[in-house]
């Protein structure tokens, strides 16, 4: 689309807002949007690809232009990114900047920089991680991440759907490891589609539908997911229990609970039970002790895994944060693996990239004693899921092509 002074303005003051990191971007445009009501689709979409455009190359676009502030930002994305020529520029910029911004060399980056991603980002992952794989990591981070929906096994086939979707023009194809899963290669507005308001799709990173095949939750058990938020992972988890048993959806934030409840309804379930509740410690959480086959739980986490869909959460975490993050993983899985009876199984998953939040987590209750670890790699190629990362799940943008992703699997002991 052309270019325009409003229209350049629009998007300098979106990121201007969104450059001071106190909010989630989303919400941040979201708000710009409302105040903005007459701008039409297509300037919405320039101005929202303009802001995470920037932000998935801040750091770089940063070195690459003298005195940054959001216009000649967005002005370097527009050349770097978009490979927009100066004479197309040439209204809106100086001719100088224009020259230093093409000219500005760029091979010999620092690390981080490179790799778009916090110095102490990369501290962290160096230790697990060679330079070379932070790198690819790190540029695999900064593109937008694909949609990928997931179809609810209780309503409709994988396949039927595909078809039919190929037959309606979509680009689609299926994932690769989820039995569930179906990728489009554009962004649809899918939740208009007749599948979607009927319930037999959701949207759902295929990394993530791959945590109810590792919890494995069988027809007639009692099951919890115990960070449910919007209960997309819930949904799946009933959808292999046939929508029998009782699947408790818990969380601590109304709000996504709330969110959930069409959802449910929508997907043709009756055996989810969504709880709010105070805290881990809550005394609806205490009373099923020892009482659950199965509990999920996907931790608060840094998200620093989803950096394709929200690349500014990696200005708004620091260490401090992180280090608060793992105090409250560790309470909160020791509170879900007390709902265990002996021989239930329990999986610790995470959208982190730092192994305090993932490994150290999971090894930590290990060495207290009571729990098992039971191979990820094994779980997945019993459902002839050729997907091996090792004994613990490990998923990337770089190889895989999903958010990253871990998931650990423990069996109490004692059956």
């Amino acid at each position: 689309m052309e270019l325009t002074a409003p229209l350049l303005q629009l998007a300098t003051q979106a990121l201007d807002l969104v450059l001071d990191f106190k909010r989630p971007a989303d919400a941040v445009l979201s708000a710009f949007f409302r105040e903005h009501k007459k701008l039409g689709a297509r300037d919405r979409a320039f101005v929202a690809e303009a802001v995470f455009g920037v932000l998935r190359r801040y750091r770089y676009l940063s070195v690459v232009v003298p005195a940054a502030n959001p216009r000649t930002l967005v002005i370097a994305w527009l050349i770097k990114a978009r490979g927009m020529s100066g004479a197309a520029l040439e209204q809106f910029a100086k001719a100088e900047l224009i020259d230093h911004i093409r000219s500005a060399r760029t091979d010999d980056l620092p690390l981080p920089v490179a790799a778009e991603l916090p110095d102490w980002v990369v501290d962290k992952l160096r230790p697990a991680m060679s330079d070379a794989d932070i790198l690819a990591l790190g540029r695999a981070l900064q593109q937008p991440a694909p949609l990928d929906i997931r179809v609810n096994a209780h309503k409709a086939d994988r396949d039927a759907v595909l078809a039919r979707l190929q037959g309606e023009g979509y680009a689609v194809e299926a994932t690769p490891y989820s039995p569930w899963g179906i990728r489009f290669k554009e962004h649809p507005a899918i939740n208009r589609h007749p599948l979607f308001l009927d319930g037999s799709i959701e949207v759902q990173d295929e990394g993530s539908q791959l945590l109810a095949l590792l919890l494995g939750a069988r027809r007639g058990e009692m099951v919890c997911d115990f960070c449910a938020g919007a209960g997309g992972k819930t949904l799946g988890i009933g959808a292999m229990m046939a929508s029998t048993g009782r699947l408790y959806a818990f969380d601590v934030a109304e709000k996504r609970l709330a969110n959930l409840k069409p959802r449910l309804a929508r997907s043709g379930l009756s055996n989810v039970m969504p709880q709010l509740i105070a805290s881990e410690t809550d005394t609806r959480v205490k009373r099923l002790a020892g009482k659950l086959d199965r509990v999920l739980v996907d931790a608060p986490c840094s998200g620093l895994g989803t950096l394709r869909r929200n690349p500014d959460l990696k200005f708004r975490q620091s260490p401090e944060s992180v280090a608060e993050l793992t105090r409250k993983q560790a309470s909160i899985l020791r509170a879900a693996a007390r709902l265990l009876k002996p021989g239930g199984r329990l999986v610790y998953a995470t959208c982190s990239l730092l192994p305090e939040e993932n490994e150290a987590i999971v090894e930590a209750l290990l060495a207290e004693g009571g729990f098992t670890l039971l191979p990820a790699n094994e779980l997945l190629a019993q459902h002839k899921i050729s997907l091996d990362t090792g004994p613990m799940l490990r998923l990337s943008p770089a190889v895989h092509g999903t958010d990253g992703f871990f998931a650990a699997v423990l069996v109490k002991n004692g059956a």
